[in-house]
């Protein structure tokens, strides 16, 4: 902290030593996760599928009353669920993958960019394989695909950002304390509920307000209205809050690697 200049500078060194080793772990822990799965790579479908196919048929027998959404609901609520799934992915990632790497990281001197690096990597391979179901959704919905898609890729680096961000901050509490990585199941399942994935923007009442406060909202809502073509209405807070995420990151990362060598000593000790 005395040197900035060349804690930053090392930083970047290593992000850049560390490619390889993070493609490795990838590759490791990716076939690890299936190894033993009689479904396998059915499981990346399963949660925003099942999740899709409970609040449609909800929201038909009039048990929620959702709304009208520009599009079929089951095509909306899909959406909605892979845009959401994306965000949490990545902020379990680098808690998920330093987690799994305990015991290397007391054994082994290595640059710790490596892990969030890996994990990232799964969130990223993860996403790609579920935008497979986009396909048919597309087409039974009669979804129609304009100019508005190819600004899709900067919402899902949006989600990713703030994802990543809040995992790394997360990070060395979860090493101190099971109780977080415990916690953020929960936390993340009401923080779904109260983001607009699977229904429309409130208008009106405590909804609206906290939807407002939500930094995910925007994100979500901008990337999704890009891939239906719909008017983008929260463009000015996509930008402040996917700004101010690439920011976060970048902090993140250097509180993670600050603190690192002081929770590795703990759990070596």
């Amino acid at each position: 902290m005395r040197r900035p200049g060349q804690l930053i500078r090392e930083f970047f060194q290593d992000i850049l030593a560390s490619r390889e080793l993070a493609w490795s772990l990838f590759c490791r822990d990716l076939k690890a996760a299936y190894r033993q799965s009689f479904l396998g790579y059915l499981w990346v479908f399963l949660p925003p599928l099942f999740t899709t196919l409970t609040f449609t048929f909800l929201n038909a027998q009039n048990i929620l009353s959702i709304g009208e959404t520009p599009i079929p609901y089951a095509a909306y609520a899909m959406l909605g669920t892979l845009l959401w799934q994306n965000f949490v992915d990545a902020l379990n990632s680098p808690i998920k993958s330093v987690g799994i790497n305990k015991a290397m990281l007391v054994k082994v001197n290595f640059p710790r960019e490596a892990l969030v690096l890996s994990g990232l990597g799964e969130v990223i391979f993860n996403f790609f394989i579920r935008l497979l179901l986009l396909i048919p959704v597309f087409i039974i919905f009669e979804i129609p695909v304009t100019a508005s898609i190819l600004w899709f890729p900067l919402g899902f680096l949006g989600l990713i950002l703030l994802g990543l961000a809040i995992g790394l901050l997360l990070t060395p509490l979860a090493m101190l304390f099971g109780d977080v990585q415990r916690g953020l199941g929960l936390a993340t399942g009401i923080w779904m509920l109260l983001t607009p994935a699977l229904y429309p923007l409130p208008k009106e009442g405590i909804a609206a307000t906290v939807a407002e406060w939500n930094p995910v909202s925007p994100i979500l809502l901008t990337t999704r209205n890009w891939l239906i073509s719909e008017p983008t209405l929260q463009m000015e807070s996509f930008v402040i809050v996917a700004g101010t995420s690439g920011i976060l990151v970048v902090l993140a990362f250097l509180f993670y690697r600050i603190s690192m060598p002081h929770l590795i000593g703990r759990m070596g000790a």
